[in-house]
């Protein structure tokens, strides 16, 4: 029995990179897309959307001497190019997928419009929504949490690198705690880094659950689509 029908999934970006330190890891690359089979099979509709980090991160572009809204505009072009790979990978598995930018990009996909957006859900597509909100200063998190609202999402699942979210981080601190469930108030008071707040003031005033989990971990997309106990949830 699904736990949730309509589901957003926010990929990271750095972790299509793998164990490189840059670029996108093929491996990475099938095993995400063999997992999205795997639930799109079960009747599930999915939407992704996916970060840049991997090739370019508009923040850190600061430190490179360009200016944030630069920075950002190139941030939104790596999302788009790890899309068309995420695309290709799925693709090849046999599943219907459509990539939707924010940004105009006729000849490369198809311009985000809602409606569009979700009756490629219906008629039983993947779709991948690419480009964040297309605006700078605006996080792929907030992208994530604007799209999951507006397709109507039963949840926004956030795939990362870690099983959920610690009071600290875990990978400098052998003695982090995880938390099993933790509301939005307190998310945001202890400033545990889940989303920007952007996206997770947006989540909260609407009521739309999140849920932090290992997306490297074989078969975790299927365990938290089916209600298992993984990651972290974060709601009202």
């Amino acid at each position: 029995m699904l736990k949730y029908k309509r589901i957003l999934l926010k990929l990271s970006g750095e972790a299509l990179a793998g164990n490189q330190k840059f670029g996108i890891s093929s491996d990475v690359l099938d095993n995400f897309a063999r997992q999205l089979k795997e639930v799109h099979d079960l009747g599930v509709e999915l939407a992704i959307v996916i970060g840049g980090g991997n090739i370019f991160r508009g923040i850190a572009g600061q430190e490179q001497g360009f200016d944030r809204a630069t920075g950002d505009t190139l941030g939104i072009l790596a999302t788009i190019m790890n899309a068309i790979a995420l695309q290709n990978s799925i693709e090849k598995m046999g599943v219907p997928t459509r990539v939707l930018t924010a940004v105009q990009m006729p000849e490369i996909a198809e311009p985000y419009i809602r409606r569009r957006a979700i009756r490629h859900l219906e008629k039983g597509r993947i779709i991948i929504l690419a480009g964040g909100t297309g605006n700078p200063y605006f996080t792929t998190d907030s992208g994530g949490a604007l799209r999951a609202l507006e397709i109507g999402a039963d949840i926004l699942a956030k795939g990362t690198k870690v099983n959920g979210v610690y009071d600290k981080d875990p990978q400098k601190f052998a003695d982090a705690v995880k938390y099993d469930n933790i509301s939005f108030d307190e998310t945001l008071t202890k400033n545990l880094k889940v989303m920007d707040a952007a996206a997770l003031s947006l989540c909260r005033e609407n009521d739309l659950p999140v849920i932090v989990f290992n997306i490297l971990e074989d078969g975790n997309v299927k365990r938290m689509v089916n209600g298992e106990e993984i990651g972290t949830i974060v709601k009202n």
